[in-house]
């Protein structure tokens, strides 16, 4: 039975055991936006010929050359599924592969003037859409719960 102070059954404050119920809140909007942003991310890359998968490798490509453990590590991917993607990629001619110097047995990977293009149209196809379905939030709103994950990420990275 708890006592009638401020602490839990684990000898938490009531303000930890606050926080840990509104974390676990969040995550599971995350996850909920997460399926939500992905059906909709599907059906927008097949309507391009591309896969979802193909596109957020590509955005991450965007931002410069990458390993796959890299890009694996970013999207929360496995090496194998990012590996497949990536041979796509290239096959695809949206994407090169490289030797890296750093690391003899895994490759860089870098977008392609094609792949890059193939980005920039899908984003520009998308924005519209991405921007109606967010109207009734300010972009300061937008930007504080970006602020807010990215703190939360950091947190539990042990940043």
């Amino acid at each position: 039975m708890l006592s009638s102070g401020n602490a839990s059954p684990a000898g938490r404050s009531d303000s930890a055991a606050a926080k840990a119920a509104a974390y676990r809140a969040l995550i599971a909007d995350v996850y909920e936006l997460a399926a939500v942003s992905r059906r909709i991310s599907e059906a927008d890359a097949a309507a391009r010929d591309v896969t979802v998968a193909q596109w957020h490798v590509l955005s991450v490509l965007s931002g410069g050359s990458a390993t796959v453990p890299d890009i694996a590590s970013r999207l929360g991917l496995t090496r194998q599924a990012v590996q497949r993607v990536a041979g796509e990629l290239v096959t695809a001619g949206l994407a090169e592969r490289r030797d890296n110097p750093q690391h003899a047995r895994s490759s860089l990977y870098r977008a392609t003037g094609a792949g890059l293009g193939r980005l920039e149209q899908l984003i520009a196809d998308t924005d519209a859409s991405r921007a109606g379905a967010v109207s009734a939030l300010s972009l300061e709103e937008l930007n504080a719960a970006r602020n807010t994950l990215r703190g939360v990420l950091a947190g539990l990275a042990g940043e």
